[in-house]
């Protein structure tokens, strides 16, 4: 089998491990990526619904959750959203804002995927597919690297393999191997950003409503909080706050969901009893929440079907009470195959925050999904990969 020398091995062509490629290769290293899948960047090309969620102009160290939360300050302020956006003007790739500090590409994810792999080109950088490692072994010259096809000695080795969602684009767990086979400490991993499954009674319950959004503030038992859409689907619950709110749910917990964020039922109640006391609850309810979902309310006795001006006080607390604070308590969830992204990974305390490197294994390093950082939904995980892999190209 032949043995390839470079400067810089990078195992991962996603979107951390092609930034990492092209700031090395800039900086005047051999970098080679390799990746066992059959295209590079599969995940950009599926993410934001084919049209890539490609930064936030919002990023900063509070939307991302990390056992040492002062671990992504220095690689989010060294490579900021506006350096990648930078990067997609001089390309000429044509973006959209949405809500939030969005922003998406108007064509196609595979403008951003170009923008990369253009990149990679002009730095010089070697990406081979389809190459899968087999085993990895340090020695006074660097790191080995065993594949299916070669053998790659490299005096850097960058381990950009991502987590473990999607499997069926290729995810692994490679880097996490490679980290506890270098005495690394990796935390726990579970599915980020997914949507949730209910238990049989509350899916009997819900039957019918699929399809359904309501703007909603949802919070978790850790009193963490988002406010934006839940989606009612054949399965269970999804939308941008439910998969807010899965990466701190834990099983077993309820979340809680005000279904009016933007009003005071109990104002609205008295000023329906003067204005409107003699039509029904539930009619009144059906102008702010979807109707079928009030019908299921009023099914349940959760929601009591008589005129505004019959009800007592205590009903009008309870009514108001279960309104902004309805609960539910999730199966589970979808998993890895719908999750976004991995929660948990290379403890960030074997790291160091500026380079990426692995403090007891000189010359080794981990960046993006593969590292204990979670971004929330919109943008922030491929700032991450943006930050962490142009901050550990300046390093290697």
């Amino acid at each position: 089998m032949t043995l390839t020398t470079t400067d810089v091995l990078i195992i991962g062509a996603g979107a951390a491990g092609l930034m990492c490629a092209a700031s090395a290769g800039y900086r005047g290293k051999n970098v080679t990526v390799i990746d066992m899948g059959k295209k590079p960047g599969r995940k950009i090309l599926i993410s934001g619904g084919g049209r890539c969620n490609f930064t936030n102009q919002n990023a900063q160290p509070s939307n991302y959750i990390c056992q040492n939360p002062h671990f992504v300050k220095s690689a989010l302020s060294r490579y900021t959203a506006d350096d990648f956006i930078e990067l997609v003007d001089r390309h000429g790739v044509d973006y959209h804002h949405k809500t939030l500090g969005q922003l998406f590409c108007d064509h196609s994810a595979q403008d951003i995927l170009d923008v990369l792999l253009t990149e990679c080109d002009w730095a010089g950088v070697t990406i081979n597919m389809r190459t899968e490692v087999l085993s990895v072994t340090k020695n006074d010259t660097g790191y080995l690297i065993h594949t299916n096809h070669s053998t790659y000695q490299c005096q850097a080795l960058v381990v950009a393999s991502g987590g473990l969602t999607m499997p069926k684009l290729g995810a692994s767990p490679i880097g996490y191997k490679i980290a506890e086979q270098f005495g690394l400490h990796v935390l726990p991993t579970t599915a980020a950003l997914v949507p949730f499954t209910l238990h049989d009674h509350d899916k009997q319950r819900f039957d019918g409503l699929s399809g359904i959004s309501i703007d909603c503030l949802v919070s978790s038992e850790s009193n963490d909080s988002f406010r934006e859409n839940i989606l009612f689907t054949h399965r269970g619950l999804s939308g941008p706050a439910i998969l807010q709110i899965s990466s701190f749910w834990r099983a077993g917990q309820a979340i809680t969901i005000n279904l009016l964020p933007m009003h005071s039922l109990l104002d609205l109640l008295n000023e329906w009893r003067l204005n409107q006391a003699n039509k029904s609850l539930k009619n009144l309810l059906a102008t702010l929440l979807p109707k079928r979902f009030v019908e299921v309310l009023v099914n349940e006795g959760s929601v009591i079907d008589k005129a505004v001006n019959q009800l007592t006080h205590t009903e009008m607390t309870q009514l108001a009470e279960t309104i902004h604070e309805w609960q539910i308590k999730p199966n589970g969830t979808e998993g890895y195959r719908t999750a976004e992204v991995t929660l948990g990974g290379v403890d960030t305390d074997e790291l160091s925050s500026k380079t990426f490197e692995a403090k007891h294994s000189k010359g080794l390093y981990f960046i993006g999904e593969v590292v204990d950082v979670t971004g929330h939904l919109g943008g922030y995980n491929f700032q991450w990969c943006w930050s962490s892999g142009w901050a550990c190209g300046q390093a290697v």
